[in-house]
């Protein structure tokens, strides 16, 4: 009973801290708002190009420049106030859903027939991103003790679960329901909500750079620190190569109108369930965090994603295709917390905006590139071969690893989170 007592406490330990539920509503409002917009746009675009290709291209559009200046905007939150980036980004994206807007108004008077500006826009999505994911990173670990780590890691992936969750089930519902510009009018006034609640963080101590300080070289630091250590490196490497080859999120939009025929509704429950799966595991991991036996855990659950999205290309039936793809973002949940851990512990404060953003090109890499692949293999081999094959690779990349990786193997977060080393 006691023990049970305090496993409970232990579960909301993050929460003490004022700061960091401010972090967590702002980090939800804008997630919610990105997936509705991600949702409407993909539907769109689809819409006019009729072409799975065009989808791939959509990711592409965005992770180019997230994975580009991503580098860059690790250094600028190691040097700078974290809090005062995501300020001007989270204005940025408002500004942007704005734009996304007005552009659809024009592709539906006819104005425009052709995809591109939602192209642009998504590169322009991507640039702030590239600033966005570092900086949001460094700032949840400063709003935290030590302690509170893992903690505030499964509640953060709790979150932005249930915000993609939310994003992906009203995007579809919204647009069903209310059409295309209502629905990104909303994305718009979330979007400010999430700014207003960064703006209500104080300003966050950081190390100012040197006037000396090569800027290339500390990039260069950050990446011979990651490439150094084998359980960092292999944990974004096995979520590189999971996602980038046996991910299908990317096709949905086809899965739902060609294979499963439920429509625009459909569509959004299907990009819904994998996220939904995620938030219960993510419950699941506030009380009990996955820090024993984490190399083993994590090598599991990866090729447990891989082998769902196997089923998923060969299943016909809807709610089959539902089940699975929960099962997948369960699965897949339990790596992320485990990867953002072995970040937070394992690196110094000075550098974790660097380390971040080198986390963020490989995240980039794998999803948006990932759709980019999904939607030429598609193209190439057919739909449901290109995710069974895809499949098939990610689980020789984890039998890779289990026997190439022995550090990420036996790796194990409990002695390292209970000593603080």
């Amino acid at each position: 009973m006691l023990g049970d007592l305090i496993r409970h406490r232990e579960s909301f330990i993050a929460f003490r801290y004022n700061d960091f539920r401010k972090f967590l509503s702002a980090k939800f409002l804008l997630t919610l708002a990105m997936q509705m917009q991600f949702v409407v746009i993909s539907w769109q675009v689809y819409e006019i190009t009729k072409d799975a290709l065009s989808l791939g291209l959509l990711g592409l559009a965005e992770a180019i420049p997230a994975v580009s200046i991503a580098l860059y905007g690790g250094y600028i939150a190691d040097r700078s106030d974290k809090r005062k980036v995501l300020v001007f980004v989270l204005l940025g994206m408002s500004l942007l859903s704005l734009v996304t807007w007005y552009v659809s108004s024009l592709v539906l008077s006819g104005a425009i027939l052709s995809a591109v500006p939602f192209y642009v826009i998504m590169f322009c999505v991507g640039l702030l991103r590239g600033f966005y994911s570092p900086s949001q990173f460094s700032l949840m670990t400063q709003l935290v003790p030590r302690e509170a780590y893992a903690n505030s890691s499964a509640w953060n992936s709790t979150f932005w679960h249930v915000g993609v969750v939310l994003g992906s089930a009203l995007g579809g519902i919204f647009l069903g329901w209310l059409g295309k510009q209502v629905t990104y009018l909303i994305v718009t006034s979330l979007a400010l909500l999430s700014w207003l609640q960064v703006l209500r963080i104080p300003a966050q101590t950081f190390t100012p750079a040197p006037r000396t300080e090569n800027v290339f070289k500390s990039i260069r630091q950050g990446l011979h620190f990651v490439f150094r250590r084998q359980e960092i490196l292999g944990a974004l490497s096995l979520d590189l190569i999971a996602v980038l080859f046996g991910g299908a999120t990317a096709m949905l939009p086809v899965f739902a109108k060609d294979v499963l025929h439920v429509g625009e509704s459909g569509f959004g429950l299907l990009r819904a369930a994998p996220f939904a799966g995620s938030v219960l595991m993510a419950l699941f991991m506030t009380r009990y965090p996955p820090l024993k036996n984490a190399g083993k855990k994590l090598l599991f659950c990866v090729a447990g994603f891989a082998v769902c999205m196997i089923f998923f290309a060969l299943s016909k039936s809807f709610y089959w295709s539902m089940f699975i793809l929960a099962l997948s973002g369960a699965f897949d949940n339990v790596s992320v917390v485990i990867r953002s851990t072995i970040i937070q512990l394992r690196t110094p404060d000075d550098m974790r905006g660097r380390v971040s953003a080198v986390s963020t090109m490989f995240i980039s890499s794998s999803n948006e590139i990932g759709a980019f692949e999904s939607g030429f293999a598609a193209k190439l081999l057919g739909l449901i071969p290109s995710v069974v094959i895809g499949g098939a690779v990610a689980l020789g990349a984890v039998a890779t690893a289990s026997v190439g990786l022995p550090k990420l193997r036996e790796l194990q977060l409990e002695e390292t989170h209970r000593k603080g080393e």
